[in-house]
């Protein structure tokens, strides 16, 4: 599918916030937010270090826990939810890192980090505790965000 209609290029999927606005009310307001993404995107850092910290406890955890240097099905998949946690958090930081240079909210990037987190989800799902109601609603959500990833990729080709 071609981009240009009518001789305009038609832009990524996304929200733009550009801070030049004919209103200089709106444009005060653009910077505002663009600090608070600053902010965000600092706090993520932090975040991220954190979760790195936690899966090093988790992992020594369960590792000098009886029996020694053994893992049992549940201790891995603790240390992959704590793995994956860590992974989405730094999708979340590219997220807002790329808002800051392009002024634009990178909407397949949004749902894609959403189907990792998803994905988190299902991997790390203890069967004998959920209801297959909950199966069935976190397969719809899997089904949807698949389907969205799927078409807004399609549309940018």
């Amino acid at each position: 599918m071609d981009k240009e209609t009518d001789g305009l290029v038609e832009p990524e999927p996304g929200h733009d916030l550009t801070k030049e606005h004919e209103d200089p009310f709106i444009e005060l307001l653009h910077c505002v937010i663009r600090f608070a993404v600053k902010v965000l995107a600092l706090l993520m850092v932090l975040v991220i270090v954190w979760g790195i910290g936690d899966v090093i406890y988790v992992l020594y955890q369960r590792i000098t826990a009886p029996p020694f240097l053994l893992l049992s099905i549940n201790d891995i998949l603790a240390t992959f939810g704590a793995f994956l946690a860590v992974l989405i958090a730094i999708e979340i930081f590219i997220n807002i890192s790329m808002y800051l240079k392009t002024d634009v909210i990178p909407v397949r990037l949004v749902v894609a980090t959403a189907l990792m987190a998803i994905s988190r989800k299902v991997i790390i799902f203890d069967f004998e505790n959920i209801t297959p109601p909950f199966i069935f609603a976190t397969a719809a959500v899997v089904f949807a965000l698949g389907i969205t990833y799927w078409l807004i990729s399609r549309k940018m080709r």
